[in-house]
Order: C-alpha cells, then sequence, then structure tokens
C-alpha cells in the first residue's frame, strides 16, 4: 500500500490518468453486464427480436448502408446515386427515434392531415409520368355504396361473361396461379349511368373480376392452369359488421383457403383498379389504349423483398415488350395504410392495379392479355431453370 502511496506523491497526472481508466473500465464492464441482463430478463414484449431490428432499419434510406460496404470494399463507391452523400449523425439519429425523415415531410404530416397517409409510398421504379402526385389511389367508401344497385351498359356482354366463369374456374387443371380481388366491386365509369361519380364507381357484375377473368384466360391458352375467385367480398364484409378498409382481412381468409384446399398454386394476384384519371392510366402503343398498370407491394412484413423481386421482374419485361404500359413499382407502409395486402403468404404474390376508374374494358382486356402473355413467358423460363437445377 505504502508503494501505491509513494508512487502517487511522485507521477501525480500518471496516477489521475490510470484512475480514469480502471473507473472507465469498470463502468463499462458494468453496463455490459446491466445491458445483458435487461435483454435475457426482459418481458416478452420487450425483448430484441429480428423483426424489431428489421423494422428500425427500415427508417434507414439504403443509401446509407451502401456507405457502410464501401468501407470494406471501394468499389461500392459506383453504387452511390448521382448527389447522394453521407447522412450526418445527428439527421440519422433524429430519424431512427422520431421515425421522420428531415428531407420528408409526409412522415411528420402523414399522421395529421387526413388523407395524406396514403401516399406513405416508396417509388422503387418510376415508369413514365410516375411521381408522388401520380401515385396510385385505392378506392375508399362505405360498404352500402359500394353494394348500392346501379345499371351497367353492355349488360348482354355481362351476362355472357358471368355464364363463363363457371367454365373457366373448373377448366383449371393442376392450376399455378390464383387470381382475387380484394376490392371486387371496383368498376369503370364507361360502363356505368352518365353523371355517375367516380367515387361510387362500383358495380356487382361489371367489375375488375372481368380484367382477372380474361387475364386467366390468357395464362391458360398459355398452358398455365389459373383458377379466378369471384367472392363478394363487401358482401363479406356486410354479413361481418366490417368496414371497407378491413376488405384486406376479409380477402386474407379466402387466400388461406385457396392455399389450404388446392396444393398446386404457385402465384397469387390480387387484381384491383386505379381511381385516378384517364391521362395518367392510359397508354397508345402500337396505335391501341391500353389501360396502365402498377405493381404494390407492401412493406411492413420481413419477406417483403422477395415479393418485390417478383413485381420487379414482371414490370421489366412490361417495359421490354410494351413500353409505357407499367408505371412501375412501389412499396407502401406506414399509418393509413395495409402495409402487407396477404403478400406475407406467399414470397410470389403480388397486387396489380389495372386501370383507373376512366378506363373501358376493350383497354382494360388487352392490358390484362399483354400482363398474361409476359408472366406467361416469365414462368416458362423459371420452370425450365427449376428442371435444371
Amino acid at each position: 500500500m505504502g508503494s501505491i502511496q509513494k508512487f502517487k506523491k511522485r507521477n501525480p497526472n500518471i496516477f489521475k490518468k490510470w484512475s480514469v481508466l480502471l473507473a472507465g473500465a469498470i463502468l463499462i464492464i458494468l453496463l455490459l453486464f446491466i445491458g445483458v441482463g435487461l435483454l435475457t430478463g426482459a418481458k416478452t414484449t420487450y425483448k430484441l427480436y429480428s423483426s424489431n431490428i428489421q423494422n428500425f432499419t427500415t427508417q434507414i434510406g439504403g443509401e446509407a448502408f451502401i456507405h457502410l460496404f464501401e468501407m470494406e470494399n471501394r468499389k461500392f463507391a459506383e453504387a452511390h446515386p448521382e448527389g447522394a452523400k453521407l447522412p450526418s449523425l445527428s439527421a440519422l439519429s433524429f430519424q431512427l427515434l422520431t421515425n421522420v425523415k428531415p428531407h420528408d415531410l409526409r412522415s411528420l404530416l402523414g399522421r395529421e392531415i387526413p388523407g395524406l397517409s396514403s401516399y406513405n409510398s416508396e417509388i422503387v421504379i418510376a415508369g413514365e409520368g410516375t411521381d408522388y402526385t401520380t401515385l396510385p389511389i385505392e378506392s375508399e367508401a362505405p360498404v352500402d355504396v359500394v353494394q348500392k344497385d346501379r345499371e351497367a351498359k353492355d349488360a348482354e356482354q355481362n351476362d355472357q361473361n358471368r355464364e363463363e366463369e363457371k367454365e373457366t374456374e373448373e377448366g383449371a387443371n393442376d392450376p399455378k396461379v390464383f387470381i382475387y380481388h380484394t376490392h371486387n366491386r371496383e368498376s369503370f365509369l364507361p360502363h356505368l349511368p352518365d353523371n355517375t361519380p367516380a367515387a361510387e364507381a362500383f358495380h356487382g357484375e361489371v367489375n375488375i373480376t372481368l380484367v382477372g377473368k380474361r387475364l386467366a384466360e390468357t395464362l391458360e391458352r398459355n398452358g398455365i392452369g389459373s383458377s379466378v375467385d369471384y367472392t363478394d367480398m363487401s358482401a363479406v364484409l356486410k354479413d361481418k359488421n366490417m368496414e371497407y378498409h378491413q376488405s384486406y382481412d376479409a380477402a386474407r381468409t379466402v387466400v388461406e383457403s385457396a392455399i389450404a384446399e388446392t396444393k398446386t398454386f404457385n402465384y397469387f394476384f390480387d387484381l384491383h383498379r386505379d381511381s385516378l384519371p384517364r391521362d395518367v392510366t392510359t397508354v397508345e402503343i402500337d396505335g391501341k389504349n391500353y389501360a396502365r398498370t402498377i405493381f404494390v407491394i407492401g412493406a411492413e412484413h420481413s419477406q417483403y423483398e422477395k415479393n418485390l423481386k417478383l413485381a420487379t421482374e414482371l414490370h421489366e419485361r412490361l417495359e421490354k415488350e410494351f413500353p409505357g404500359l407499367s408505371r412501375g413499382v412501389i412499396t407502401k407502409k406506414g399509418s393509413g395504410v395495409d402495409g402487407i395486402y396477404n403478400q406475407d403468404l406467399d414470397p410470389n404474390a403480388s397486387l396489380i392495379e389495372f386501370g383507373g376508374v376512366e378506363n373501358n374494358l376493350d383497354e382494360l382486356y388487352r392490358s390484362a392479355e399483354a400482363v398474361g402473355e409476359v408472366f406467361s413467358e416469365y414462368y416458362w423460363q423459371a420452370e425450365e431453370v427449376s428442371e435444371n437445377d
């Protein structure tokens, strides 16, 4: 003990530094034990799981991770988006702690302004004319409005289509593709009485299910078994006293039943129509008008990147074969949106918007056939690769 006192008197500055380092080391070890104790002894609700980390890191832009990769491999420097800069530590910390992105007011105002939450989307691939002012808008209406009886134009042709539905369902041997319609009554103004408000463009027969039927017919012609579901989701909602925004909950039961009853489905397509006007949802290709498509992927489940991969592949193929037909690929998450769209049930599930409220069936059928042809090519190439593995 005397030697320590002598050393302290002779070298007071050195002794002080060593004392601080020793105290710091003890403090770090103590905090480490406390941290381990909290993580292992906390209630299940507060434990740290991979899903928590995934939800936490989704608040960080992808360009930030490129900077981390660049520290290990300088080749990643070439992957930076033009003009991208390393986010500051203060901005990154603020974003992680508050879920508010400093350069994106939607992340703050979306919780406060009604309707702005519908723009909780990220444009993964922007097709021609696609920006944050032309994002797809889901139909929203009280169930009673959706189920209201309305006259329809081309009723005779529609009756013929309905008679063929059963044949379409039964004609699918060993079906690989399941086509359904969460908002099955979404209809189109050209086939409804004049002066019908866009917000009331719903019909029990002339609706998006006709597009699903045409898509299935195209797949069948290309040797791909398909099954089209015609469940009236709005009727299910009414029977169960559910609201229209709960349509995806109602549709989930339908998809789960299809998976349980038919073990052969490999792809699941949920077809919708957009609420945007004709100038956004229509394109002319080789002298003919087509209803444009856009792929919507829910980003609030851990495996959504697999769904995104399929949507991206189909968009790129559509762009090559039918330039301008696809409006792109977006992801949606956050308050005010479903954020999953039942795509967690299968990695090959996708939501596809076909046209808008002002498109007619001729335009929609052309698009359904185009998507069917492009998907068929993709499907058989994937099958060939699978057989060779």
